[in-house]
């Protein structure tokens, strides 16, 4: 059994391109390796319910990309590599979840420094955190046939379909550099910071100003999260401190936008909570703005910590205490290892420092 076309984008694509989309995707896979016969037209007909016609305009199409080629009487092939469109020049991909102003930028000027000094050039994508979007960042940099990738992690705490792009990557012997998170099924170099103690640092520093209720908004579809909440968790299960499961507020992509609101009705039905460990620093400016709004001020009623050192950390009055993240020495610690020819299984973390500004006040 070959698979059944998918019902999904029909609308979108003919019946052809369809077919030609998984067929291709078999080869970019390597489920059809170099020299292989695909099955054969009769075949493709019966396990996809298609016509003669459309079987053969499909496999006109991928030898017309270069991705088979046909024999006669023999039966049509997968084409060896050379026959598939080349670079002239030597190309890193990046797949970034966001191309933001956030801390995109301050990772790319790493990255576009040390690329440029080593005759590199860069190709772009961006998953917006989905993971259809990944799939096809990741079919754009095998079809341009990149020398390297860098990714960084689309919902990494999540299943994620598409393990199967980046094993043929690394089957190909393709350098592959993941930052900022990884995939856990996968055993590839990693470059990131330690949340764990990013989280524990913030809630240490709110306890250390004798915060006692504290709130924690975080993100849980990927991996930073996570382990931001872990050193929640750890310093405050340190301090012997306790905390309601309500103060914990979580969110994901999807439900971003809510989150603030949520953190705020927490806030009005606790008047306790005087500390707030959140995310980042994108949450904890949207909060102080909603606070604000609110009549309250910070940190005069609340003591909020980000993380990051973001623009945004400098944009609010006051400015917001974070954590450090070393953005553009990590773009190019990302970037030397990629076009380095290896594919060693290294990992790197920075340590988060603590970056005190007028956020926090002390609450004795």
């Amino acid at each position: 059994m070959y698979g059944q076309l998918s019902k999904d984008g029909i609308n979108m694509t003919t019946k052809y391109e369809q077919l030609a989309n998984e067929l291709r995707e078999n080869i970019r896979l390597g489920t059809y390796k170099e020299g292989m016969t695909i099955p054969s037209e009769a075949v493709l007909q019966e396990e996809y319910h298609l016509s003669r016609h459309t079987v053969r305009q499909a496999i006109a199409l991928l030898v017309n990309e270069g991705y088979l080629r046909k024999e006669r009487g023999s039966g049509t092939y997968v084409s060896k590599p050379e026959n598939l469109p080349q670079r002239s020049h030597k190309t890193i991909g990046i797949i970034m979840t966001y191309l933001s102003d956030y801390i995109f930028p301050s990772i790319m000027r790493g990255v576009e420094q040390t690329l440029r000094e080593q005759g590199y050039s860069l190709l772009l994508g961006s998953t917006n955190n989905d993971h259809e979007q990944e799939r096809a960042c990741l079919q754009q940099m095998m079809d341009q046939g990149v020398d390297g990738l860098i990714v960084e992690p689309t919902k990494s705490s999540q299943y994620n379909p598409n393990l199967a792009y980046y094993m043929a990557l690394k089957e190909a012997g393709i350098p592959l550099v993941m930052i900022n998170a990884y995939y856990e099924e996968l055993d590839l170099p990693h470059i990131c910071v330690n949340d764990t103690r990013s989280g524990y640092l913030a809630t240490n520093y709110l306890l250390e100003q004798q915060h006692q209720h504290l709130m924690l908004i975080t993100k849980i579809d990927d991996l930073q999260g996570k382990y931001r909440m872990k050193g929640f968790v750890k310093a405050l299960e340190q301090a012997k401190k306790t905390f309601a499961a309500e103060d914990v507020v979580t969110y994901t992509t999807e439900t971003k936008e809510a989150v603030i609101a949520q953190a705020i009705d927490r806030l009005n039905q606790s008047h306790e909570i005087t500390g707030i460990v959140c995310y980042n620093d994108e949450i904890a400016h949207g909060l102080i703005q909603q606070l604000e709004a609110n009549g309250k001020r910070v940190p005069e009623d609340y003591s909020i910590v980000g993380n990051d050192d973001s623009p945004l950390s400098t944009l609010t009055s006051p400015g917001i205490t974070t954590l450090a993240h070393p953005k553009e020495e990590m773009g190019i610690l990302a970037a030397q290892w990629v076009t380095s020819g290896t594919t060693l299984e290294e990992t790197f973390y920075y340590e988060p420092e603590l970056i005190v500004r007028g956020s926090v006040m002390s609450h004795s």
